[in-house]
């Protein structure tokens, strides 16, 4: 069993920071007492190490845990990477640590603690993403279709895949405020760069009578007797509610003329 360190590593808070923290460690063969991204405020008295981001080191890493491990558990752990657990990156390193004694089968040991937790936080990252492929409104301004979300998950990397293939010819932009980056999109081609603001123009006549539209369509469609907000909340939660067009109450006149249902 290695020695855990009075040490906490401070990293850049990329993936490949977070895989140089893994040569550090096990360079050393100790375990950290914490990882922390260098923006985090450091709240204890614990000496902190700077681990500075190598391209070359990262890459060593992933190269043996898809080989000496596998490619599933590499996969695992960089999902267990884009979640909301606070503790996810010292969680990643200790599982990396029993991973390389027990094999790409420690994920199957589902009642050991840090299996557990990284299970548990993937499995919410995936919900979350899934989610968002139905909650997603998206704006037209000008040639390119916007949208913004605010998940507890880094959650672009798993939508990237799917809206692609919905709208292969379209050019997009999704920004996760929560996070201060964007998925952009173009023809057969997409890259998730860093944008921590994101000003969006006032639409136009045509975008506000699709919204307007769709508002009615959504207010139609509804059965007021069986109206059950409970049950709506569960199936779709209210934090995600502030994005989607339907609960937007502008004003909800068309702009070429009379509400279509009045």
């Amino acid at each position: 069993m290695l020695n855990r360190t009075d040490i906490i590593y401070r990293y850049d808070g990329t993936w490949e920071g977070l895989l140089g923290c893994v040569f550090e460690s096990f360079l050393h063969r100790t375990i950290p007492w914490d990882i922390q991204c260098w923006d985090e405020p450091q709240l204890s008295l614990i000496h902190g190490r700077v681990v500075e981001t190598d391209l070359n080191k990262a890459r060593r890493v992933a190269d043996s845990l898809r080989t000496r491990i596998s490619v599933d558990f590499y996969d695992f752990i960089k999902q267990a990477y884009l979640t909301c657990l606070p503790d996810k990156e010292l969680q990643i390193l200790i599982l990396i640590h029993k991973a390389y004694r027990v094999g790409p089968q420690i994920l199957d040991h589902l009642t050991d603690d840090t299996v557990s937790k990284l299970t548990g936080a993937t499995e919410q990252l995936r919900h979350e993403a899934h989610l968002l492929t139905g909650f997603i409104r998206f704006s037209l301004m000008g040639a390119i279709l916007v949208s913004q979300i605010g998940p507890k998950n880094q959650v672009l990397p798993l939508l990237a895949p799917h809206f692609a293939q919905r709208y292969p010819r379209e050019a997009f932009l999704i920004h996760d405020q929560t996070h201060g980056m964007a998925l952009v999109y173009r023809p057969y081609e997409w890259a998730i760069v860093p944008m921590t603001g994101l000003e969006m123009a006032d639409p136009d006549a045509e975008e506000m009578r699709c919204r307007t539209l769709w508002r009615e369509y959504y207010d139609a469609i509804a059965v007021e007797g069986r109206e059950n907000p409970r049950c709506r909340m569960s199936h779709m939660p209210k934090r995600y509610w502030r994005f989607m067009t339907e609960f937007q109450r502008e004003e909800r006149i068309l702009p070429y003329g009379p509400s279509i249902l009045q």
